[in-house]
């Protein structure tokens, strides 16, 4: 059994719990705890007691639901991507690479997603679960993103249909790593703005390759 996620989407905590319904509001408290947690004390002074006592729940409520800090700070950064991370049909290919890119680059300057981003990717280096669950709570559904925009682009004739499965899938994953990984590198690594301009050079350079820096 999947346990529910606090944005109403298939979640990533300890399968095969039974018992009383999961409380939404209680799951959206301790995650908003978490996060708060996490800006206040960083990575290393954060502990499960700590968001119990800051979200009001007891500490067995925590432990119902994730197994560790590790779990919990994951899902507390899925949950701000799934959100606030969306990709609505602005009418042409450009404009919605342009638009997502600007709403990513905003949300990794909130300095709760940029904190906890940061923890649990430097984190995960050396834990191989967690990289995972990173993986599967995070990256694998934010590429949902990449599928509805090719979608929409393929039916206004902007790109063309792919036939071959296997392909279809690499070239997505192509796709979300050169956005994502572009707009990580720019926001937190080399702290540069994202701001109208770039998206734009951006985004012209991913749809139309090298040639359209020329």
């Amino acid at each position: 059994m999947t346990s529910a996620h606090p944005t109403g989407r298939p979640g990533t905590g300890a399968p095969g719990r039974t018992g009383r319904p999961r409380s939404t509001e209680a799951d959206r408290a301790i995650l908003d705890a978490t996060r708060a947690a996490l800006v206040e004390l960083g990575w290393g002074k954060l502990t499960m007691g700590d968001v119990a006592a800051r979200a009001g729940v007891a500490k067995t409520t925590l432990y119902r639901r994730w197994a560790g800090k590790n779990e919990l700070v994951t899902d507390a950064v899925a949950a701000l991507f799934d959100e606030h991370l969306d990709l609505p049909d602005l009418g042409s290919l450009q404009a919605d690479i342009e638009g997502v890119v600007l709403r990513f680059a905003a949300l990794l300057e909130r300095p709760e997603t940029k904190t906890a981003l940061m923890a649990v990717v430097a984190e995960s280096t050396r834990d191989d679960a967690l990289r995972a669950r990173i993986r599967s709570a995070i990256v694998d559904r934010q590429k949902r993103l990449v599928l509805l925009g090719r979608g929409r682009a393929q039916a206004r004739g902007e790109l063309p249909r792919e036939t071959d499965p296997a392909a279809a899938a690499r070239n997505a994953d192509l796709i979300f790593d050169v956005i994502a990984g572009a707009v990580v590198h720019r926001t937190l690594v080399s702290a540069e703005p994202v701001d109208q301009e770039w998206a734009r050079d951006f985004t012209a350079l991913l749809v139309g390759g090298l040639g359209a820096t020329v």
